[in-house]
């Protein structure tokens, strides 16, 4: 008579790791939760397929996290004028400040951060065995969390990640640790995630009942057998939560897990406001121009002057090329004609024209980004930094041209 998999004894590589096991649907999965900066972790995941027999392994990790996973050079192959002209410099500039975080861990600790998630899509592949990505896409989540705090929230969140860039000290032991108990993209953003409800709810707990979902729904998808197996590999923080959702989740999983994947309508009252404030600032200048064309000439000077103004000191600030600064300030006054790629955009595919990265820039991004200076030194780097100072700098300028303007009109 054969002996079942879970009464045989565990090696030592799983003493004392979590692991939970879950009956659904006919399915059983065996939940192993990770550390994602432990060398044990990894051992436990090669010690658990080597150990037991399984028909899938599912991996904490959306599509675009595994494609770099197994390619890290994939930066290499950017097309940073798509990457702007998509409006997904802000996702890639993210991507950056959490892959600078990870290397310092690496350099600092001798960790790779997510080698657990590799084993798992190594041991997968040398056993034909299914993968099953179940995580939802990092900049769905990234989005969500954004849209789910308060104005004044994301600037602590920029702040945050302005100061993950400029910070140069050793990572602690007090944040290794958190990593070891949680997630990557939890600690990012620790501090902010232990204090507001809603972001946690983006970060962990939306997390949590989608990958719940994605497994009963590639349960549902896959080839039937007498019995099912599937290990799933996540990070500590998301086993008690994702069990218990595997646990009592109902309905349809594939309609669960898209309205958690859709991303969250953007906020219309600062379009509206900016709007009106532009159109305050050309009934303004009209008005100025019907009482005087000197006046009305000042008034219009006075707008280009403060949106170019702090629009070129953006691009100074990022140490754009003089291209670069010029296109600034002749792209912002005229924004509100100009509908489609912002003055950041325009002047940062300046720069990528005037100073178009080496292949150099690309090898050493990961590298540069890790050090504040290098995102100065670094071309692609450089540019995306001059479209956030530039984009900033038009805003900054719309505003103080605006209150000027009337101020000086009434």
């Amino acid at each position: 008579m054969s002996v079942p998999e879970t009464a045989l004894p565990l090696p030592t590589a799983l003493a004392d790791q979590p692991i939970e096991r879950v009956q659904r649907d006919g399915v059983e999965y065996v939940v192993l939760g990770t550390a994602h900066v432990s060398r044990s972790s990894m051992e436990a995941v090669e010690a658990l397929l080597e150990h037991e027999h399984f028909d899938a392994v599912a991996v904490e990790l959306c599509d675009s996290r595994a494609q770099g996973m197994r390619n890290p050079e994939a930066f290499k192959q950017m097309d940073l004028f798509q990457v702007i002209r998509q409006g997904k410099t802000g996702m890639v500039a993210a991507s950056l400040v959490l892959s600078s975080f990870q290397k310092r861990l690496a350099d600092q600790y001798g960790i790779e951060p997510g080698a657990e998630m590799k084993a798992a899509m190594d041991g997968a592949d040398q056993r034909g065995l299914p993968l099953w990505l179940v995580d939802r896409e990092v900049g769905t989540t990234l989005k969500r969390a954004w849209h789910s705090v308060g104005f004044w929230q994301r600037f602590g969140l920029l702040g945050g990640m302005l100061a993950s860039v400029f910070e140069r000290e050793n990572i602690d032991e007090g944040e290794i640790e958190k990593l070891k108990q949680g997630d990557m993209l939890e600690s990012a953003f620790s501090e902010f995630a232990s204090e507001s409800e809603p972001l946690y709810r983006s970060l962990i707990a939306e997390r949590d009942a989608y990958m719940a979902a994605r497994l009963r729904e590639e349960a549902t998808l896959s080839a039937t057998t007498e019995s099912r197996r599937v290990l799933v590999v996540i990070g500590a923080g998301h086993l008690k939560g994702l069990c218990e959702k595997l646990r009592t989740q109902q309905g349809d999983p594939a309609t669960e897990a898209a309205a958690l994947a859709q991303t969250p309508p953007k906020a219309r009252w600062p379009k509206w406001l900016a709007v009106g404030l532009v159109l305050l600032v050309f009934v303004a200048i009209g008005w100025a121009f019907h009482r005087n064309t000197a006046l009305g000439a000042q008034v219009l000077r006075d707008w280009i002057l403060f949106t170019g103004g702090f629009a070129a000191l953006g691009a100074v600030l990022a140490g754009a090329h003089p291209i670069s600064v010029v296109a600034a300030f002749i792209a912002a006054p005229i924004k509100p004609f100009r509908p489609g790629i912002p003055a950041g955009g325009i002047s940062a595919m300046a720069e990528a024209w005037v100073r178009r990265p080496r292949v150099a820039d690309f090898e050493s991004l990961r590298d540069d980004v890790t050090h504040w200076s290098g995102w100065w030194k670094n071309r692609v780097a450089r540019t995306l930094l001059n479209f956030f100072l530039v984009s900033l700098g038009t805003l900054v300028g719309e505003y103080s041209a605006g209150f000027h303007i009337v101020r000086s009109l009434f």
